[in-house]
């Protein structure tokens, strides 16, 4: 799967995201240099921890007939040590449906294992990057 940026020509930063059938606009913030007229690339990253840890648990509670009515997920960033080596993402879920206790911790574990945060903590993400010239 490819995913594509191409630059919007009026904006200093600004770069059309497609995904697939879908597109968004990314951008840097004005501190950074653009017109904040999406979410930065950070915001991205951190948006991907949210998102695959809300629909793994509502895949999760689904297949085994846990009774979610719904999942609200908040990312909370903490850069301030990232030059130093170390990206801090606090995730706080609030799932609400008739739950047990034990049935909130099942899904507290699931949502620990979602793809995208073991891909963030235990994988090895190997990056090539060419650059050429336009024709």
């Amino acid at each position: 799967m490819a995913i594509e940026l191409n630059r919007i020509t009026s904006a200093p930063m600004a770069q059309t995201l497609t995904i697939r059938s879908h597109a968004l606009v990314v951008d840097g913030t004005a501190e950074e240099g653009g017109d904040d007229a999406g979410p930065n690339p950070h915001d991205l990253y951190d948006a991907a921890l949210g998102s695959c840890k809300a629909l793994t648990v509502l895949w999760y509670a689904r297949r085994k007939g846990i009774p979610v009515t719904d999942v609200r997920t908040v990312i909370e960033r903490d850069a301030s040590a990232e030059r130093a080596g170390t990206y801090r993402l606090a995730a706080r879920m609030q799932i609400s449906g008739d739950l047990s206790d034990a049935q909130l911790q099942e899904l507290q574990a699931v949502a620990h294992k979602c793809p995208v945060h073991k891909l963030m903590t235990a994988v090895t993400t190997e990056i090539t990057t060419t650059v050429e010239r336009m024709a």
